[in-house]
């Protein structure tokens, strides 16, 4: 049986994620929060705008939660929690920081989970694409 050793998520990289997000938010003249947490939830990285809405802070932080403990972009899990979905009670069920709201990606190297990143601030569709842009360029 052979083990491979994931390299984590690096502070470096966060930085670069939260770069990458804030060029893509500017160029688009949308403020916004961005939040990087490594595997295990913890924060690695975290910058707000001046300008941005203050609730953008958690929103971000709450997205890259949410991605990270479903191992999924937080835009296709929207459809799961409405009214009529089959987890429609998992915001509630769990005493759990999760939002169910595009603009939250888990971050993945060779296949494993490593972290994740959320941005929050504008559109959810805004947020999904500045982040999608961010580790399109990571992987670069």
């Amino acid at each position: 049986m052979s083990t491979t050793t994931v390299t984590p998520l690096s502070t470096v990289e966060a930085e670069r994620l939260i770069a990458a997000v804030g060029r893509a938010a500017e160029a688009a003249g949308v403020t916004v929060s961005v939040t990087v947490l490594d595997a295990g939830g913890h924060l690695l990285a975290f910058r707000r705008d001046d300008r941005a809405v203050l609730i953008s802070g958690e929103t971000s932080t709450r997205k890259a939660y949410t991605a990270l403990q479903l191992g999924a972009p937080t835009a296709d899990l929207v459809d799961l929690v409405k009214p009529d979905g089959p987890f429609h009670s998992l915001p509630t069920a769990l005493d759990r920081p999760l939002l169910f709201i595009a603009g939250g990606l888990p971050v993945h190297r060779d296949g494993r989970l490593v972290g994740a990143l959320g941005v929050g601030g504008g559109a959810p569709e805004q947020d999904h694409s500045f982040a999608v842009l961010a580790l399109e360029e990571l992987s670069r």
